[in-house]
């Protein structure tokens, strides 16, 4: 039988209203080997290692850059995933080469694919790599193989009508029929009027932000229920209250009523967001209507291969010390050998 190192902790939360006591958590290396248990089932000699507050699958953001900030630092802030949703793909294969601790765990899109003279190509900020102007339906397969084959794991095209011209029906329609043939989701960011009612009526797996230009009506938002979202609301105001972030709100209210899944995600690398667990983006989720399980499973997946996290201070199912708990977790370091049995006298 496989021996594991375990985590004691004063509790834990792993999933919809899976809240758990005095526990401990199996660890393969740095990474959960399954879900809590109570403390009388670890084994005698194990090896233990006792950390104070409230574990948690890894915590996850949805929407980062790493070209535009620095991942060590996020990490450090108690992410320890992220989906980069755009950024040089050379630059991020150099990053994931390495198996370097202090990186979060990352998957990427690779460049975002555009019109030619299309956003983002058009922003100073947009690093010549970042994005990949797209032609014509065959240059679309071209492009989606490209990202692939540096090791994407999904998509993202680019629809952002105040901002230059948009990917025809016909490329949208490839890039997605490519993209969902090699297995890969596709994220879209879809800003100004009907861009959202294209991206839905091409198949277009999740959008990178809740929608903030347009109200969406009930009978789009039904339509959309299979799709995710991601949250990204602080970008509208930074904590400060704004229209862009009125509508986003209402908007993902809604979408959440229908069914719609909400992931977090934060857009790090646009303004001033902190780098780590964003507590204004938490705030702002609950806002909108999500309770703290549902906060919790939008910054988790206990199925995905993350370093579990812990909160210091510990963690309950009081919403209102849900943001600044959670702007205090760290991601847990990996492993270090301890004596068999260490920690015991916390049982």
């Amino acid at each position: 039988m496989t021996e594991h190192r375990w985590l004691l902790a004063d509790s834990a939360w792993w999933g919809q209203d899976t809240w758990w006591g005095r526990c401990a958590l199996p660890l393969c290396g740095d990474l959960p080997a399954g879900p809590p248990r109570a403390r009388e089932q670890v084994p005698e000699a194990a090896l233990e290692t006792y950390l104070p507050g409230t574990l948690l699958p890894g915590l996850h953001d949805s929407h980062v850059h790493s070209g535009l900030v620095e991942l060590r630092k996020v990490r450090a802030g108690g992410i320890a995933r992220v989906d980069d949703l755009g950024s040089s793909p050379t630059r991020i294969a150099e990053l994931i080469a390495h198996d370097d601790p202090s990186l979060p765990v990352c998957r990427f899109a690779g460049a975002m694919l555009t019109a030619p003279g299309g956003y983002p190509s058009t922003r100073e900020w947009a690093q010549p790599d970042l994005y990949r102007q797209v032609t014509s339906g065959s240059d679309a397969r071209r492009a989606v193989a490209e990202q692939r084959d540096l090791g994407a794991s999904s998509i993202k095209i680019t629809l952002h009508t105040r901002a230059g011209p948009v990917l025809g029906d016909d490329v949208l329609r490839v890039i997605v029929d490519t993209a969902h043939d090699y297995g890969l989701e596709v994220v879209a960011h879809a800003e100004g009027a009907e861009t959202f009612s294209t991206v839905l009526s091409h198949g277009v797996d999740r959008l990178a932000h809740v929608p903030w230009t347009e109200r969406i009506d009930e009978a789009t938002l039904a339509a959309a229920r299979d799709m995710t979202w991601i949250s990204t609301l602080d970008i509208h105001g930074h904590g400060r209250p704004t229209a862009e972030l009125e509508c986003a709100q209402d908007n993902l209210r809604r979408f959440r009523e229908h069914g719609g899944t909400v992931r977090y995600g934060t857009d790090l690398g646009n303004g001033p967001l902190p780098l780590g667990v964003n507590a204004r983006e938490v705030t702002a989720m609950q806002q909108a209507g999500m309770s703290v399980d549902d906060v919790l499973l939008a910054m988790t997946d206990p199925d995905l291969c993350a370093p579990p996290c812990v909160v210091p201070g510990g963690l309950d199912a009081d919403p209102a010390g849900l943001a600044a708990a959670l702007a205090t977790a760290r991601v847990v370091p990996a492993p270090v050998e301890d004596e068999p049995g260490k920690d015991r006298a916390h049982d």
